[in-house]
């Protein structure tokens, strides 16, 4: 009988570490959230009563957030704030409801993204030597703060939205010998604090495959150390709909995990806040993509600031409603 009870609680941890292991993320990009508290937004649930908004986005299926970290942000309402302090306090504030907390590292002072990759300006002068310091320290003290507050994250992200390289002009993809030596300081900070969180690199555009081949096969050819290929699909911003890259995508997905046997996961998208259907839609689709990845390497799926309302932002894809209502289309996360 003895042995019996050993067996069965043996059989229950693992089956519960294996349930735990394999649980897809949905989740948001909140970075804006202690903003808007800050300027007075309220949120709302569907019959009107006053909620947390991490509670409206867990009851709609959310298990999971994402920060963001700039290194000496303002205090600027859209492009300020997510400093290291504040990080830490919104991620013990998630965990505490039971989701899992993804760091996403911009190496910058604000938003860091195709466009735009600026060093933080306490680095600017910094020779390149400094800027692989520079790196390491900034990931390794923020991601300590974090351990350090009973918070370890399930993922970090070493730079965001990089098909350009990161930390212009030393860390740009026409110099990849620096870039993989930047990404790979980072990398090495965050596995000298746990070497279980998971790193990802994040390229945009997730349908186009050839901006992905081109980009992690460079990232090959300079042993660039990371765990998962992280995704953004945003087919608003290339002018199609969802139905017409859909297929692209899935076709991506798989290939990155064919191509460089990595895990996969869409670590933002978006749709528009006045197409609810559409959008809806979207997140359906996009979810099932990712699932249907083979030998569930697909880990999950993230919204880009679905609270970040129009009404406060300005930004048209989110996926909350003018009177501080969670949009249906975030629905799309329940099971």
């Amino acid at each position: 009988m003895k042995n019996l009870f050993y067996i069965v609680s043996i059989s229950f941890i693992l089956s519960s570490c294996t349930v735990y292991k394999a649980a897809f993320a949905k989740g948001a990009d909140i970075g804006w959230l202690p903003q808007m508290e800050a300027t007075g937004y309220k949120f709302y649930d569907q019959d009107g009563t006053e909620k947390e908004c991490l509670q409206l986005l867990k009851d709609r299926g959310m298990n999971s957030v994402r920060l963001r970290v700039w290194v000496n942000p303002n205090d600027d309402k859209a492009s300020g704030h997510c400093s290291k302090d504040e990080t830490v306090a919104m991620a013990l504030r998630a965990q505490k409801m039971g989701m899992r907390v993804m760091i996403n590292f911009h190496y910058s002072d604000s938003w860091a993204d195709p466009a735009k990759q600026n060093k933080p300006a306490a680095w600017k002068n910094h020779s390149f030597p400094e800027l692989l310091n520079d790196v390491y320290n900034h990931t390794f003290d923020v991601i300590s703060a974090l351990k350090n507050a009973g918070v370890t994250p399930t993922w970090v992200q070493v730079g965001n939205e990089i098909p350009g390289g990161m930390m212009w002009p030393e860390g740009s993809t026409d110099n990849w010998n620096q870039l993989g030596q930047l990404l790979n300081k980072g990398y090495d900070a965050v596995k000298a604090v746990d070497k279980n969180i998971k790193v990802i690199v994040h390229v945009d555009e997730g349908n186009n495959n050839a901006k992905f081949r081109t980009f992690f096969d460079n990232a090959t050819a300079q042993n660039v150390k990371y765990d998962i290929i992280g995704l953004s699909y945003y087919p608003y911003w290339i002018k199609k709909d969802y139905s017409e890259t859909i297929a692209d995508l899935e076709f991506n997905l798989n290939d990155m995990v064919k191509r460089y046997n990595k895990d996969v996961m869409i670590v933002e998208v978006g749709g528009e806040d006045d197409k609810v259907q559409n959008t809806y839609e979207l997140l359906k689709a996009t979810i099932e993509a990712v699932k249907k990845v083979p030998n569930k390497r697909g880990l999950g799926v993230m919204y880009w600031e679905p609270q970040g309302a129009k009404s406060w932002s300005g930004y048209s894809l989110s996926a909350w409603q003018a009177d501080g209502k969670p949009s249906p289309a975030l629905e799309a996360f329940k099971e």
